[in-house]
């Protein structure tokens, strides 16, 4: 008798619910978190700040610079720890949508 795994392996997390879709950021607080590695986030935030504000005039967003930068490289803990303090940062300052990141 033998004993397969299976290639694809088993789930190892929990899937979660997603954030319901925010029609409209009019009124709304939007921040925007830099991890640091993203080497044109001072190109790239200002462009999309203006952007936002142009679609939505009564948008308020909160720029990377008022955020710590969340270096993503650590232990998982490590990662997750500075996850959390960014939420719970975001959640302070009354944001509730967030830029996290784009490509190069």
């Amino acid at each position: 008798m033998y004993e397969v795994l299976s290639p694809l392996g088993e789930p190892t997390v929990d899937k979660l619910a997603v954030a319901p879709y925010l029609p409209d950021l009019n009124g709304k607080t939007v921040c925007e978190v830099s991890d640091g590695v993203q080497h044109r986030g001072p190109v790239v935030f200002p462009i999309l700040r203006e952007l936002l504000r142009e679609r939505y005039p009564d948008v308020k967003v909160i720029p990377y610079t008022e955020f710590p930068i969340q270096d993503i490289h650590g232990s998982t803990r490590q990662i997750l720890e500075r996850v959390d303090a960014a939420v719970a940062l975001a959640l302070e300052k009354g944001c509730v949508a967030m830029i996290t990141g784009f490509g190069n």
